[in-house]
């Protein structure tokens, strides 16, 4: 992973758990349930941008490489994993 791309990342999780610190609290002081249902979106869509963010990264690194790399197991390997990756979200 690039280190720029990195640190991003690291940040945007730093934010993220603050946010569900945020939420844990929310839920302890008995907030009111869409206001707590409300962050919970927030949170998700932060993990959405990031996982994104991971896998853009991991196109132009990795995926790059083994596409203009000799070996095809490798090739075809990265390209399943980013299928997988599709499936798994497809499910949930």
């Amino acid at each position: 992973m690039k280190e720029e791309s990195k640190a991003e990342i690291i940040n945007r999780l730093r934010s993220v758990a603050g946010h569900v610190n945020g939420i844990a609290r929310m839920v302890d002081e008995d907030k009111y349930c869409i206001d707590v249902i409300h962050q919970i979106q927030a949170v998700q869509a932060a993990l959405n941008k990031i996982s994104l963010k991971v896998l853009d990264d991991h196109m132009h690194t990795c995926v790059i490489e083994a596409i203009e790399g000799e070996d095809l197991e490798e090739r075809e390997r990265v390209l399943s994993e980013i299928r997988d990756v599709f499936e798994v979200r497809g499910k949930l």
